[in-house]
């Protein structure tokens, strides 16, 4: 029988582990890409990291969860990642919420809400939705305001360069 994790039975392993999706939130912002990042847990180990890659790879798939699904899945070698908790440090949209779901993730821990594309109790809770074939515990709130500070200075920067730039032209 497998006991639970550490994570699951110590708050502060949640904090612990938010702080490495933080860390992988800030190199995304290093890339200037929108800085979300995301961890996978398995048996207290990290099995994946990731961050927002859109950008950067042209792909509007490519949010942190979506990437660290794919190396926890490859590190596992297996599509369910049963045992599994990811951390990710924004409350993830409806895509990365579904393929939570459908990677049979048991637990979600987010930093802050998201108040425009929140999936898992915001606007939506596709994680818990009961007509689904998977559940998925949630704790929200985990380091929210470091999570969310880093989000808002990644946009001030991004409007404050937009009203600087002499070159700007705005779209039509």
């Amino acid at each position: 029988m497998d006991l639970p994790s550490v994570s699951a039975l110590h708050p502060d392993a949640d904090q612990r582990y938010m702080v490495e999706a933080i860390k992988q939130a800030q190199s995304a912002f290093e890339a200037d890409e929108v800085p979300i990042g995301a961890v996978i847990v398995h048996k207290d180990k990290i099995i994946a990291r990731a961050h927002n890659q859109r950008e950067t790879l042209s792909d509007p798939t490519a949010h942190a969860e979506i990437i660290a699904l794919t190396q926890a899945a490859a590190y596992l070698g297996d599509w369910r990642l049963n045992g599994c908790t990811i951390y990710v440090t924004l409350e993830p949209c409806p895509m990365c919420a579904g393929a939570l779901v459908l990677a049979r993730i048991d637990r979600l821990v987010y930093g802050p809400a998201d108040p425009k594309a929140g999936a898992c109790q915001t606007l939506y809770n596709i994680v818990q939705d009961p007509r689904l074939n998977h559940s998925i515990e949630v704790v929200s709130g985990c380091l929210a305001e470091p999570c969310r500070l880093l989000l808002q200075d990644f946009f001030a920067k991004k409007r404050s360069n937009k009203n600087n730039n002499t070159d700007y032209v705005p779209e039509l």
